[in-house]
C-alpha cells in the first residue's frame, strides 16, 4: 500500500523555485571578515609611539673581513650556520663581530661593564647574533645552554631600550620582556641583567612560587625589563597588574623547554597584548617542528643562527657511559658510583619523579652523606638554598628532576648520573650538557632498563656522532625493541599505502 505524504515531497513539487531556497543563507564574505580584523588590529595599536630598531654601526675590522675569512671563522667556531628566513630576495648575513669593540664601540658604558667582567672575547653565538639583533632584525638562536645566549640578547636589548624615541618615563610600562621556562633560569637572567646594568635600567623577576604581592609592587613602581615565567606573568596580565602594550623588545628564551612544559597557551595569551611591530629574539637548544611553528607565528622575517651541528648531538667534552640494568639494581649501582667519587667531584643525579628525588635524598642523608634535592614541589627558598649549597660545594651531590637540566649555571660539575632515563632524547642531551662546561671535561653515567628501549636507537646515533663507545647491551636492547614492535604490529610490513599520501602541515 502506497502512502503519499505531501510533507515529505521536495519543495520544488509544491511550486517553490530552487533559486529562492539558495538565497535564504547568503555566503560569508571571508575577505570582508579578514579586512575587518586587520582594521580592528590597526585601531588597537594606533595610539602607540613609534619604535626605533636599527643601532648597528659596522666597525672597519668587521667590514674588511673577506667571505673566505668569515666562512673560516664560522667553521672554526662550532660550525656556525646562518640563514635568512625571509621570503623572496635574501638579505646579506652580517659578518661576525670578533671583538667586543666591533659590536659596542659606540657604547662606552657597555664596554666598561664588559671589561669589568673580565671577558676576553665574545662567544660564537654572541659574535654572530649581535650584528643581526642590533640591526633590528628578528633572530632565532639555536645553541646549547652554556654558550652565552643570555648576553647575546641582553646587550642589544639594553641599547634598544635606552635609544627609543620616547623617554622611559613616557613609555608607561616596561619596554623589554624576557620569557623563560623555569624560575631558576629567570633568576639567572635577572642576575646577568644586574651584573651588566646599563643607564640605570631597572629589571624585575616574576615567577610562580615567589611573593606575588611583592612582585606586583615591584612592577607598579615602574620597571624597564620584566623577566618572567609564562604562568605567573599571564596571571598578572589577566588581572591587569602589568601593561604589556609598551613592550618593544621581546625574548622567548629556551622556547623548546617552554613548549615541553606546556606553556604554549600562556605564551599565546601574553603575546596578544604585545605590539606586533616589536623586535623578537627566540633562543632554543633544539630545532624541532613545534619550535619552527612557534617561530613562524611570532617572529617576522627572522634570521637564524645555529651553533654546532643541526643534528641533536651531545657535547664531545663528556665521556658517556651507558649501563643496561633492571629497576631493582639501580640503587646499588648508584651507591657503588657515589663511593667511587673523589672529594673534589661534584655530581647531579637526575631522576624522573619528585618522589624518587625525595626518597634517594632521604636514604643518602641517613648514611651521613651531605646531599641536596631540587624539584617543583620544594618551596622557592628551599630551591635557592639547594642551589647555593651545590654551587658553594657544601653539598657535592644534587638530586634533581629535569628542572635542573637547563639554565643551571654551575661550571664545576664533574659528573652527571642519569638514575632514570629522561622523557625524550633531547632532554638526555641537556642533562649531559650540565658537565664538561667552560673548557673542562666531564663524565655522564646513564642507567637504562627494558622500558627505555624506545629511545635506544636514537641514543646509539648520538653516541656514534660524539665518537663514544656503544655497549653491546644497548645494541641488543634496540634490536629487541624493534622485534617487539614488529610482533605487536604484524601487518605493518604487509600494509602498502593506497595512492599518494597527503601532506598535512
Amino acid at each position: 500500500m502506497r502512502v503519499d505524504n505531501a510533507a515529505s515531497r521536495p519543495s520544488v513539487a509544491r511550486g517553490v523555485s530552487t533559486d529562492n531556497v539558495a538565497k535564504v543563507r547568503p555566503l560569508i564574505d571571508w575577505d570582508h571578515v579578514r579586512a575587518e580584523v586587520v582594521e580592528w588590529e590597526k585601531r588597537k595599536w594606533a595610539d602607540l609611539p613609534p619604535i626605533k630598531k636599527h643601532f648597528y654601526v659596522e666597525s672597519k675590522a668587521t667590514s674588511s673581513l673577506s667571505q673566505v675569512q668569515v666562512d673560516a671563522w664560522r667553521k672554526e667556531n662550532f660550525n656556525i650556520v646562518c640563514d635568512d628566513l625571509k621570503d623572496g630576495e635574501k638579505r646579506p648575513i652580517p659578518n661576525p663581530t670578533c671583538t667586543f669593540e666591533d659590536a659596542f664601540q659606540q657604547y662606552p658604558e657597555l664596554m666598561k661593564s664588559i671589561k669589568k667582567a673580565g671577558f676576553q672575547k665574545p662567544t660564537p653565538i654572541q659574535s654572530q647574533a649581535w650584528p643581526i639583533v642590533l640591526q633590528g632584525i628578528d633572530l632565532i638562536g639555536v645553541a646549547q645552554t652554556g654558550t652565552g645566549k643570555t648576553l647575546s640578547y641582553l646587550m642589544p636589548g639594553f641599547i634598544h631600550l635606552h635609544s627609543q624615541p620616547i623617554s622611559r618615563g613616557q613609555r608607561n610600562g616596561p619596554g623589554m620582556l624576557v620569557l623563560t621556562p623555569t624560575r631558576e633560569l629567570a633568576l639567572q637572567v635577572e642576575a646577568e641583567c644586574s651584573k651588566y646594568s646599563y643607564k640605570g635600567l631597572k629589571s624585575v623577576c616574576i615567577y610562580g612560587g615567589g611573593n606575588r604581592k611583592e612582585q606586583i609592587q615591584d612592577i607598579t613602581k615602574g620597571v624597564d625589563i620584566v623577566i618572567a615565567t609564562p604562568g605567573r606573568l599571564n596571571d598578572l596580565q589577566m588581572n591587569k597588574f602589568v601593561n604589556l602594550r609598551s613592550i618593544t623588545y621581546l625574548v622567548l628564551d629556551e622556547a623548546d623547554k617552554m613548549l615541553d612544559l606546556g606553556f604554549e597557551h600562556q605564551i599565546m595569551k601574553i603575546l596578544l597584548d604585545v605590539r606586533p611591530d616589536r623586535q623578537t629574539v627566540m633562543t632554543s637548544a633544539t630545532w624541532p617542528d613545534s619550535i619552527r611553528q612557534l617561530a613562524k607565528s611570532y617572529l617576522k622575517e627572522p634570521m637564524i643562527v645555529y651553533v654546532g651541528t643541526l643534528d641533536l648531538v651531545a657535547v664531545n667534552t663528556v665521556k658517556q657511559n651507558i649501563i643496561v640494568t633492571t629497576e631493582e639494581e639501580k640503587r646499588s649501582l648508584m651507591q657503588e658510583f657515589l663511593q667511587s667519587l673523589s672529594p673534589k667531584d661534584k655530581v647531579i643525579v637526575f631522576v624522573s619523579r619528585k618522589l624518587v628525588a625525595d626518597d634517594l635524598s632521604s636514604d643518602l642523608s641517613i648514611q651521613g652523606i651531605r646531599v641536596q634535592s631540587l624539584h617543583g614541589n620544594r618551596e622557592q627558598c628551599e630551591r635557592e638554598q639547594a642551589l647555593e649549597d651545590f654551587r658553594s660545594g657544601q653539598a657535592k651531590i644534587l638530586i634533581a628532576t629535569d628542572l635542573a637540566s637547563r639554565g643551571l649555571d654551575v661550571n664545576d660539575v664533574t659528573h652527571v648520573y642519569n638514575y632514570d632515563f629522561p622523557r625524550n632524547i633531547e632532554e638526555y642531551v641537556h642533562r649531559v650538557g650540565r658537565t664538561g662546561r667552560a673548557g673542562k671535561t666531564g663524565v655522564a653515567v646513564t642507567l637504562m632498563t627494558r622500558d627505555d628501549g624506545k629511545v635506544a636507537t636514537e641514543l646509539i646515533q648520538i653516541l656514534k656522532r660524539a665518537n663514544q663507545s656503544v655497549p653491546e647491551d644497548l645494541l641488543t636492547m634496540a634490536e629487541q625493541y624493534k622485534s617487539r614492535k614488529e610482533r605487536n604490529d604484524p601487518g605493518k610490513k604487509s600494509r602498502r599505502p593506497q595512492g599518494k599520501a597527503k601532506d598535512f602541515h
